[in-house]
């Protein structure tokens, strides 16, 4: 939302200086952070000046000399000297291009990451926090906004003109991973992800397979996973000066370092929402984590660190790529362990005696006669099976269950026929060489899935019906002595069953030419003898005929009141399941932020699509829910879809979508969960409805909401038990310090680093601001002075987006209590407030010049007596306001004024003459040398004389131009 800058002016900050009693407080000493400016300064010159006329030697130890002293300085202290050095003005240009160098490279350092990182959260507006807080930032998160955060994932993953991107991410990868490994703070865990995930790999320049983010960033965490062909580089193995034992396995990872990668992966992909990063980062590694999923006999320890977290990956990639390929990949590759060759692959998990798992070379001889590193045995098909059907039950929906059932059903139905059918085949590649194992391992599962997933399969039986019809059709011509064909009409039979036995099944919804085709076959079959098939073939038929009317008979048994309604259509069906699925996505309490960004995705795709089946109310309150939850690093990409979701809806459903954000900005009931924070987002919610609606937005809509930011902007606003909660908090944290003074006997130390005075008195007004925006509401209970500013500048953007939707009534109104907000509340920390009123004010005539030059009318008093009060009251304002941003913005309105004047003027002259021919409506007559007489041009229009005088006059229609003396 375009809020106010909400960082103090200059006049605030000397203002308050003055009330604290900083000017009498100055200190004669320099502080170190002078002291260290200084020397820089002092050795930059020595090392850098172009205008220098001392020998190569002195310069080259000048430089040298300025190096040591960078080196030698704590990377904080650097970055703060350095940041305020290179600001113009401070030193020469010829420094602060130098300066500036050694500033980028600041990252590079041991240390420069981490450094960077607070330095950025520490400097930035939006980080307001208290001292006590700015000494933890990593510990707490106080600091760490979603604009700073952004600040600092630009500042990292962009690397310096005087560096290579080799060079750049080769040196803050280690930092990042450590960072990443969470040894300081789950805050700066979840940073280090954003930044990794959506500076560096979320970057093409940087991210794309091949360059140098992805080399160092991406790559190490997968080829400790699963090895590339080749092997890994020796710097990444680290056993460059290891003895070899030739009588034992190549190990080209170890365990710790196989966990290790999982835990990196796996915090990098469940720290933020970025599903398409969490697809290229783990479709390498399906099969390797399909393998380490169903590692079997791995106690506690091994479980913790490999099972459950490769358990957590799979599913979290199959939640977000659920498909019949992928579900066929793990079919087929049931009993990986390692490779890229089935027959012979490269390397493989294996578990050593010690329980570790690690990645063994496969190149060398096999250690004992007849090992094998590949094959399943039978009973490792039956335990594989139930897992992978866990699995699938847990990520695949109702489709994708059923998509993958009918892909397995076509591949061994070719199979079972020994030959192609063109109007059953599904599977569109080549025929794979025929491998038993494979094969039965999908009869296993086809029968696994019949039996687990009845409803699922059920769910979806437009296309098993279509398969059935055409799978009887064919075993009704000359292929009984076929092998395998008793077979194929048994299992055919069987999903039939499974089909039109489910609760719900209608016949009537069933396509008709399938239908008859069913009929048809199930009568021939039955007629072929006295075998199994041909019996279930006879109750099927019989099923099949009386189906419905057996569930009329059932309907009129359960209730006495028969309703006639048709049922669902498919797309419906196919939508509710859809949305079924995104609720589950998004509100399950163990879903990653991926998945709940998918779960989003889906139900935008449901919004733009105008689906029938949408909950609206049920939709307003999921996204209330989420804009709810307290700000990170993921929620805030989680808040920024919500409020286009919120968006979308408001096409089709704006009185809806209106009355919801309305009451939640308002917050009437002041609810617990309604914090300043997540109140402003509705208020920018309700900001991008309104620039949605456009000129839409007018009539009752329009009005309801002027009148709610009106009275929310104004003073009338109370909130007693928000007044009441705050009073315990203040207690609350009276009685805390109480006890730590007590605790100390005397006042409590501050741990945090010392800082100059300056610094302190700054951070003494920012403290005193953010606790003015507070403040009324917890002593006199008014409204959150953030609240008032945000709903003034939503208000200023309903004026600019249709002023005629708006009514001269309450656009006037809006105007008055602007101008009593910057006459009245003269506050030092109702700046933000002020700045938001002449904001408006200056919409205000931005709107009415529009309007104005396109001719809509709008009844509104804007005349010279309402225009000068304005402009003698701005410009007092202009004067004597304590806020630099407020007197701006007044110059910014009175010279709108004054052009508005001009153009005024202008209008009224165009439009005299344009009604009485010129000016004053006597017409243009004297002109410098010219007499323009319109009326004689036209009366004398058929004279071809002429006249004495000269101009410009019109004969027969066209115009004659003459020289005067």
């Amino acid at each position: 939302m375009a809020d106010p800058n909400l960082d103090p002016s200059p006049e605030e900050l000397e203002a308050l200086k003055q009330a604290m009693g900083g000017g009498d407080k100055k200190k004669t000493e320099k502080t170190a952070r002078q002291r260290l400016m200084e020397e820089i300064m002092d050795l930059g010159g020595k090392a850098f000046n172009p205008d220098s006329r001392g020998d190569s030697q002195a310069r080259a130890q000048a430089v040298r000399d300025f190096e040591a002293l960078i080196e030698r300085t704590k990377t904080l202290s650097l970055l703060a000297s350095l940041n305020i050095l290179i600001r113009p003005g401070n030193t020469p240009d010829w420094l602060r291009l130098k300066l500036r160098e050694y500033l980028t490279l600041i990252p590079l350092r041991e240390d420069g990451v981490r450094a960077s990182l607070e330095f950025a959260f520490a400097v930035h507006p939006a980080s307001t926090v208290k001292l006590s807080e700015a000494a933890v930032p990593q510990k707490r998160g106080a600091n760490i906004t979603h604009e700073a955060l952004v600040l600092a994932s630009n500042l990292l993953s962009s690397p310096p003109s005087t560096v290579t991107p080799e060079e750049w991410y080769s040196g803050i990868a280690p930092q990042l991973f450590a960072l990443l490994d969470g040894g300081e703070g789950p805050e700066l865990k979840k940073v280090v992800a954003y930044v990794i995930g959506f500076g560096i790999l979320g970057r093409k320049v940087s991210g794309a397979p091949g360059t140098a983010g992805w080399k160092y960033l991406a790559e190490p965490l997968l080829h400790h996973i699963k090895p590339p062909p080749g092997g890994l580089p020796k710097t990444e193995t680290g056993d460059d000066d290891e003895v070899i034992d030739l009588s034992k396995d190549k190990v080209l990872v170890k365990q710790k370092d196989l966990v290790t990668a999982l835990q990196r992966l796996h915090a990098l992909v469940v720290s933020h929402p970025n599903p398409g990063l969490c697809k290229r980062l783990l479709s390498p590694l399906l099969l390797p984590l399909w393998a380490l999923t169903t590692w079997p006999n791995s106690e506690k320890p091994l479980s913790e660190k490999i099972t459950e977290p490769a358990s957590e990956l799979l599913k979290i990639f199959l939640k977000l790529s659920p498909s019949a390929p992928v579900l066929l990949a793990l079919v087929h590759n049931l009993g990986y362990v390692g490779g890229f060759d089935k027959k012979k692959p490269e390397w493989v998990y294996k578990q050593t005696e010690q329980g570790e798992i690690q990645i063994v070379d496969t190149n060398r001889p096999l250690q004992k006669p007849g090992e094998q590193y590949i094959g399943l045995s039978l009973p490792e098909i039956d335990q594989k099976i139930p897992k992978l059907l866990e699995l699938i039950g847990s990520t695949f929906s109702e489709a994708d269950v059923s998509s993958a059932f009918l892909d397995l059903f076509g591949r061994w139905l070719k199979s079972a026929r020994g030959q192609k059918k063109s109007g059953i085949q599904i599977i569109k590649d080549e025929e794979e060489d025929k491998d038993p194992i494979a094969q039965f391992t999908e009869v296993k599962l086809l029968l696994a899935m019949m039996e687990k997933f009845p409803e699922k399969l059920a769910g979806q039986p437009k296309h098993i019906l279509e398969l059935v019809s055409q799978v009887l059709s064919e075993a009704n011509k000359d292929t009984a002595d076929e092998a395998g064909e008793d077979e194929v009409i048994r299992v055919a039979l069987s999903l039939l069953n499974m089909v039109i036995t489910v609760p719900g099944f209608q016949k009537k919804r069933v396509d008709p030419d399938v239908l008859r085709v069913i009929e048809s076959s199930l009568e021939a079959l039955s007629k072929t003898g006295d075998n199994d098939n041909a019996k279930t073939a006879s109750n099927l038929t019989l099923l099949l005929r009386y189906r419905d009317e057996i569930d009329a008979l059932e309907a009129a048994d359960s209730s006495s009141t028969t309703t006639t309604t048709g049922g669902p259509t498919d797309r419906q069906i196919e939508d509710r399941k859809t949305y079924s699925l995104a609720i589950s996505y998004i509100t399950q309490p163990d879903s990653p932020p991926p998945v709940r960004s998918e779960g989003l995705n889906l139900i935008s795709n449901l919004i733009t699509s105008q689906s029938p089946i949408l909950d609206i109310p049920g939709i307003l309150v999921l996204l209330a829910t989420l804009l709810c939850e307290p700000n990170s690093s993921e929620e805030d990409y989680i808040h920024l879809r919500c409020i286009k979701l919120y968006t979308q809806l408001a096409n089709a459903h704006p009185r809806a979508v209106l009355t919801d954000l309305i009451d939640r900005y308002l917050d009437p009931r002041e609810s617990a969960l309604a914090t300043v924070d997540a109140r402003l987002r509705f208020g920018e919610a309700l900001l991008q409805v309104v620039d949605r609606l456009g000129q839409t937005f007018t009539g009752d809509l329009a009005k309801m909401t002027c009148e709610a930011l009106i009275s929310l902007a104004s003073r009338r606003g109370h909130r007693p038990k928000t007044m009441a909660r705050q009073a315990r908090e203040a207690k609350a944290r009276e009685q805390k310090h109480k006890e730590a003074e007590d605790a100390w006997d005397g006042s409590v130390p501050d741990m945090a680093d010392p800082i100059s005075a300056e610094e302190q008195a700054r951070l003494d007004i920012l403290e005193a601001i953010v606790e003015g925006w507070s403040s009324g509401t917890s002593k006199t209970g008014e409204e959150d002075v953030r609240i008032r500013a945000s709903a003034l500048s939503i208000l200023a953007n309903c004026i600019e987006t249709n002023i005629v939707g708006v009514a001269a009534v309450l656009t006037m109104a809006s105007v008055d209590l602007c101008i009593n907000v910057v006459q009245v509340e003269r506050q030092l920390e109702k700046g933000i407030l002020r700045r938001a009123a002449v904001r408006l004010i200056m919409s205000f005539i931005k709107a009415m010049d529009e309007a104005k030059h396109e001719g809509r009318v709008l009844g509104i008093a804007f005349g010279s007596e309402t225009q000068e009060q304005l402009r003698t009251i701005l410009g007092y304002v202009e004067q004597t306001d304590e806020d630099g941003l407020v007197r701006e913005y007044c110059r910014d309105v009175l010279e709108s004024l004054e052009n508005w004047k001009t153009n005024s003027l202008v209008d009224e002259v165009s439009l005299s003459q344009a009604r009485g021919g010129g000016f004053g409506g006597g017409g243009l007559t004297k002109l410098a040398g010219l007499v323009v007489d319109p009326e004689r041009s036209v009366s004398h229009g058929g004279d071809d004389s002429g006249g004495s005088s000269g101009g410009v006059e019109m004969f027969g229609g066209r115009p004659r131009i003459e020289e005067i003396e």
